[in-house]
């Protein structure tokens, strides 16, 4: 599969977790979008719904959703996320539990709501061991939601999801599961982690555009979720235009207000399409096998570098992130950077995320770089 990635012999691509280079067919889905748009404009418009059609279909696969109708297409995470926040009926004296260390995206948007009355309870994930059962600890009467990210996006921890949603679902407390850091890169299976809402951009793992997100809603509790957006897309006879009465659709389209990212749903659907070909389990075997060696060229280099990342096999990740000894992190990143290997800072160190169709010469070249500062 590493024919589909054409990156320039001048880069070192370690930075999967914040934003990946487009497959190769992703590449041509594209163009032969663009090309058909400037030729016929929107005469094959049937052809394009039949194309979101399959989008749906492979996102619903790939997290093992009940149904398709569970489904929405967004533009991001922080939306979908802020659909759940601003959706649901908050009264003074609520809290929500996330962990001290989430992404922005899950954190600001559960303290916005603090003008509502609501808390937001944050738990630190390095204070001691069983990070999981300390969220379930602050966890009362009055939580109304627990959100976490699948996998953390400074240090790659991976979250015990089935844990949580038991104890969730069982305490009737939603369950919100951020997995832009494990979707197309994990095994992910919502009926099996019993959450309530799972959210996604395509632009990491999945290897898609930034602007198509992926959002779960569990069909039970949907339409306890208030809708603050509203638009022809988003009811139950869309496309009757004519119809005076309306109704949110059932399903999870009643999020979408308005016209689709046709282009974003063409792009993402090309990169599923690969990963689906590839197989999900063996891309996971493909990241875990590149993170473990990873990890073990950082610790030949003990001196040197530290390892910041869990070493535990069961919370490994597509990440791994380590700190240079003695030295500014955000310099050893420019420096980084300035010989085109392409990472990020995160964590306290730097972060270092190949796919699994990164080479071993590739993730040696990434270490020498480091070394070579």
């Amino acid at each position: 599969m590493r024919s589909d990635f054409i990156l320039n012999d001048s880069i070192t691509y370690m930075n999967h977790a914040a934003v990946s280079p487009w497959p190769l067919q992703t590449v041509e889905a594209v163009k032969a979008f663009a090309d058909e748009n400037a030729v016929y404009g929107a005469a094959n418009y049937l052809r394009w719904m039949q194309v979101e059609s399959e989008l749906r279909q492979r996102l619903a696969r790939l997290i093992n959703a009940p149904t398709v109708d569970d489904i929405s297409i967004l533009k991001s995470t922080s939306e979908a996320l802020s659909v759940v926040a601003y959706g649901l009926d908050w009264q003074a004296g609520d809290n929500v539990v996330i962990f001290r260390q989430e992404f922005p995206s899950n954190r600001l948007v559960w303290e916005s709501l603090k003008g509502r009355g609501v808390e937001t309870r944050l738990v630190d994930l390095w204070s001691g061991e069983n990070p999981e059962q300390r969220l379930l600890d602050a966890c009362d009467e009055r939580t109304r939601v627990v959100s976490v990210s699948s996998v953390q996006y400074a240090t790659g921890f991976k979250t015990d999801l089935v844990t949580l949603g038991r104890f969730c679902r069982r305490e009737r407390i939603l369950f919100c599961v951020d997995a832009i850091q494990s979707l197309g890169a994990i095994p992910f299976d919502v009926q099996q982690v019993q959450a309530d809402f799972v959210m996604a951009d395509g632009h990491k793992w999945m290897l898609g555009p930034e602007g198509t997100a992926l959002f779960y809603s569990r069909s039970e509790i949907r339409d306890r979720l208030n809708l603050n957006q509203f638009g022809w897309h988003m009811v139950q006879h869309r496309g009757d235009f004519e119809r005076e009465s309306w109704q949110p659709s059932d399903t999870g389209t009643r999020f979408e207000c308005g016209s689709p990212n046709m282009l974003g749903v063409h792009a993402l659907n090309a990169s599923l399409a690969l990963i689906e070909q590839m197989g999900i389990h063996q891309i996971h075997k493909g990241i875990i096998e590149n993170t473990t060696y990873l990890m073990k060229l950082v610790e030949q280099h003990g001196n040197s570098l530290s390892l910041i990342s869990a070493r535990e096999s069961e919370r490994q990740s597509g990440i791994v992130t380590f700190k240079v000894n003695g030295a500014n992190q955000q310099d050893v990143y420019h420096r980084l950077i300035g010989k085109g290997v392409i990472c990020a800072v995160r964590g306290g160190g730097i972060r270092y995320s190949p796919h699994f169709y990164t080479s071993r010469e590739m993730i040696e070249k990434a270490i020498e770089s480091v070394m070579m500062n």
